[in-house]
């Protein structure tokens, strides 16, 4: 099967349905992109960014990777970013994790997987950095404590990055927050980090890490 017909299908049938609830929405959408929001999320497909906020196309930008890190390193991850707070102009920034992670699961088990056991050096680091919070309770307990830490140590990261640091010299009106996405019942979680100036940064995360126990 090389042409994956039911997929084109499928899309063809979203695509009228759309177009049956507002015959000009692709017009318009070609037009331009004007998104308030960036999403960085992990690339999990049971975590699609626009569904699970309930915006349409066109109304969040988004970037993806295995267990949503921003690395400093990562010119993948910077070039959306610089490109969403220099040039998209968004207002807002979500870091948004997962409960039940497998990339941070691998992580905390120091599971052995291969090449990519290289990007989630960064989790690893994050558990022995965290280990008095993750040293006791039931497993299920500390990976989902692991992926809040997660996400917040990526905020943090993500607001230490140039780009970030550039745009609040600047006087622009950004924030980051850091959120996490429970699969089980579909509710997303605002795990109340979230830094809108470079004087909060320090702050908020230690008083987010501080709530951290098993």
């Amino acid at each position: 099967m090389r042409t994956l017909k039911h997929l084109f299908q499928q899309n063809r049938e979203w695509a009228a349905g759309i177009k049956a609830q507002d015959p000009e929405f692709f017009s318009k959408l070609a037009e331009q992109q004007s998104p308030q929001y960036l999403w960085i999320g992990c690339s999990d497909s049971r975590v699609p960014a626009n569904q699970i906020v309930g915006l349409r196309p066109g109304e969040i930008f988004v970037h993806r990777n295995v267990a949503n890190l921003v690395v400093h390193t990562d010119l993948n991850c910077l070039s959306v970013v610089q490109y969403a707070v220099e040039v998209l102009k968004v207002k807002h920034v979500i870091v948004c994790g997962h409960y039940g992670c497998g990339g941070v699961q691998a992580a905390l088990a120091d599971t052995k997987l291969g090449l990519i056991d290289n990007w989630l050096r960064v989790i690893k680091d994050l558990r022995v950095k965290h280990q008095n919070i993750l040293a006791h309770g039931e497993e299920r307990t500390r990976l989902n404590i692991l992926c809040e830490l997660n996400v917040i140590e990526q905020v943090k990261s993500l607001c230490n990055t140039t780009i970030l640091r550039t745009a609040w010299d600047l006087g622009r009106e950004l924030s980051v927050h850091g959120w996490i996405y429970n699969i089980e019942d579909g509710l997303l979680q605002d795990l109340g980090v979230c830094v809108t100036n470079p004087d909060e940064i320090e702050a908020t995360y230690l008083q987010a890490i501080s709530r951290k126990r098993v």
